[in-house]
């Protein structure tokens, strides 16, 4: 009896996983795809300033849950950790290439990346607000693939 019950709960556990899996996988949010960064909050230096040569990227890939980019310096990549449409970076266990940088824009983003904590999509799905709070901390534009 015991054996039964032990199998039972086994069963279910792997079941509902399999779930929560999969709708995350199979979800159309609009995240899905390529973003270019054209607004950051916080620092005193002026958004082209910061980033002068190259603007930070995210993309979303679903399929796999996954994010990577760049981030006007380096490439990073990392596990999409998403729960409507709560978006978790602190935890995503993000990695990255390691060339050495000038200017802040690269710290810059990588620590406001960290303290968001949800997001949105414009209705017409080109604008990608990361949010904490209510204070919007970065704006992004869909990249359309030509």
């Amino acid at each position: 009896m015991k054996s039964i019950i032990f199998s039972l709960a086994i069963f279910c556990i792997t079941l509902l996983s399999c779930n929560t899996t999969k709708s995350i996988a199979t979800t159309d949010n609009g995240l899905q795809g390529t973003w270019q960064l054209n607004y950051i909050t916080g620092p005193r230096i002026a958004f082209n300033g910061l980033y002068p040569e190259k603007k930070p990227t995210i993309n979303f890939d679903l399929k796999e849950n996954k994010i990577s980019g760049n981030n006007s310096c380096n490439q990073y990549f990392g596990a999409l950790l998403l729960d409507a449409n709560k978006i978790n970076f602190k935890d995503a266990k993000i990695g990255s290439t390691m060339m050495a940088c000038q200017g802040l824009g690269e710290a810059t983003y990588m620590k406001t990346l960290e303290k968001v904590d949800s997001y949105s999509i414009s209705k017409d799905g080109k604008i990608l607000s990361f949010i904490s709070g209510n204070i919007e901390m970065m704006r992004f534009e869909k990249v359309i693939s030509k």
